[in-house]
């Protein structure tokens, strides 16, 4: 009994203490990395626009690295520690290799998924919290790590795609918006007319306090877009800060609404229908009926 008590302490004061010794480094390692993580979101914090993508962007790299700091903490830590329970690392290393190339044969998908959202995140091509469209997908980033992406789109869906499926983004949410306002006037409306109303209209919006902060450039008439069997298009052209485009657009149709009305210039295409020459007229029908001859 002495001897045993004595050899299961031999065992606990040597590998018991080694083991633990592995688990507190491996602790202190993750947390300096979580502080080290913390330390660079909050060196990206400002609050002007550009340093506030600069801080999503700071902040979804910060996110991958640490994941992949404390996947690289818990292997390493479970490599060192298996030699205290008596298992041989040299053996399990050759196995891993072998493992490893079989996975890397059977995983390429997933490998290409990595590197793909590794480029993504290393060029800054989106960040969580930008609207993108990709895949067909319109919609806003909620998650993104190395292996996926996470868009919320109009519908209200969480759409879920690979980086590996990613080819060409755009991405809405970089420095500004823009978008294009036509309005259809008839054939028959003087063109001088309306473009000078669609002058005085975008004047006001830009010169409007309560507008003008969501402002990049215009709005300014670009002049006649297309003639068509409907009438005349014309275009304007209004460049808005982030998140702004469809605000600025219903403001902006909303007076040109009220702008041609006041000018009595119709948006609608009246088409008329004149037919010439008599209307046939319709069959009289008799009363009498036909008499019967009896010969």
């Amino acid at each position: 009994m002495t001897e045993s008590f004595k050899s299961w302490t031999h065992l606990a004061e040597t590998h018991g203490l080694r083991i633990l010794a592995i688990v507190i480094i491996a602790v202190i390692v993750a947390r300096l990395l979580k502080a080290v993580t913390n330390r660079l979101v909050e060196a990206a914090k400002s609050s002007t626009r550009i340093a506030q993508m600069r801080e999503q962007q700071t902040r979804t790299m910060a996110g991958i690295l640490y994941s992949a700091g404390i996947f690289i903490i818990i292997a390493v830590s479970i490599l060192t520690a298996l030699p205290e329970f008596g298992f041989n690392v040299t053996p399990l290393e050759a196995a891993a290799a072998v493992a490893s190339l079989a996975f890397g044969f059977g995983a390429q998908h997933l490998v290409k998924d990595l590197i793909n959202g590794f480029f993504i995140v290393f060029e800054d091509q989106f960040v969580v919290g930008d609207l993108i469209q990709v895949n067909s997908e319109i919609g806003r980033v909620e998650y993104l790590t190395l292996r996926r992406t996470m868009i919320r789109n109009a519908a209200g869906a969480l759409v879920t795609i690979s980086n590996g499926l990613i080819g060409q983004v755009s991405n809405f949410s970089r420095d500004w918006s823009q978008v294009f306002v036509d309005v259809t006037v008839p054939s028959e409306e003087h063109v001088g007319r309306a473009l000078a109303t669609l002058e005085k209209v975008t004047g006001d919006l830009r010169n409007d306090p309560d507008w003008s902060p969501a402002l990049v450039d215009g709005p300014r008439v670009l002049g006649v877009e297309s003639l068509s069997l409907d009438g005349t298009v014309l275009r304007t052209q209004v460049r808005t800060a982030l998140n702004r485009k469809e605000d600025v657009a219903r403001e902006l149709r909303r007076r040109i609404k009220l702008g041609f009305e006041q000018s009595r210039i119709p948006t609608s295409q009246l088409h008329k229908v004149t037919l010439q020459g008599e209307l046939p007229q319709p069959a009289q029908q008799s009363s009498e009926m036909p008499s019967s001859r009896i010969g």
